[in-house]
C-alpha cells in the first residue's frame, strides 16, 4: 500500500485522535488479531515525513494503523499493483530513462525472489501461508526441488497481480 499525499492524512488522523508514535504502535498491538501489532520504529517509518519515512508497506501495516485509527482504509493509503515496468523503491532514478529490472528466465531462490520483488524473505513466507490457508494448491510459482523451494519469476509476478486485481 502506498500512503496517500506523502503521509499527511495518517498525521492529521492521528492528531485528532489524540495519538502520538509509541501510543499508535501500541493501539495497532490491540487490534491486532495476532496481538503482535506494529513496532513503533515500523509506525514512525510509515507515519513520519522525514529522510527515513517509506512511502510504501505492506497491506497488514496498513489495515492495522487504519483500524488503530478508526478510519478507512482508502483514506489513509492507496492500493499499489505489482507491474514489470513498475519499482516498489520510492527512491527516483536520476538518469534520464528509467531502468526497468529485467526478468529472469531461470528459477529462483527464495532469496533471490525477495531481492528481485524488494520485499524481505519473511513477507514471501507470509504470502505462501496465506495462500496455503485459503487455497489448495500452491502459491503461483512456487516448485520444490528436492526440498527446496524455487520460484518462476513469472508466475509469481502473474499471481501476484491476480491477487492485487482480486482484492
Amino acid at each position: 500500500m502506498r500512503r496517500l499525499d506523502e503521509g499527511a492524512p495518517l498525521r492529521a488522523a492521528m492528531k485528532a485522535a489524540g495519538l502520538d508514535i509509541p501510543r499508535l504502535a501500541a493501539k495497532t498491538k490491540d487490534v491486532d488479531p495476532t496481538g503482535e501489532g506494529l513496532s513503533r520504529a515500523m509506525v514512525g517509518f510509515i507515519v513520519g515525513s522525514g529522510k527515513t519515512a517509506r512511502e510504501e508497506c505492506s497491506d497488514r501495516a496498513a489495515e492495522l494503523i487504519a483500524s488503530a485509527l478508526d478510519r478507512e482504509l482508502g483514506t489513509l493509503f492507496a492500493s499499489t499493483v505489482f507491474t514489470l515496468g513498475e519499482s516498489t523503491s520510492t527512491r527516483r532514478s536520476k538518469t534520464e530513462e528509467r531502468r526497468k529490472p529485467e526478468l529472469p528466465e531461470q528459477l529462483m531462490d527464495q532469496k533471490e525472489l525477495a531481492r528481485f520483488l524488494r520485499k524481505s524473505p519473511s513477507w514471501i513466507d507470509k504470502q505462501i501461508q496465506d495462500w496455503a490457508r485459503d487455497h489448495e494448491d500452491d502459491w503461483p510459482g512456487l516448485i520444490y526441488v528436492g526440498r527446496s523451494r524455487r520460484f518462476d519469476p513469472h508466475a509469481v509476478l502473474a499471481g501476484l497481480q491476480r491477487q492485487r486485481t482480486a482484492a
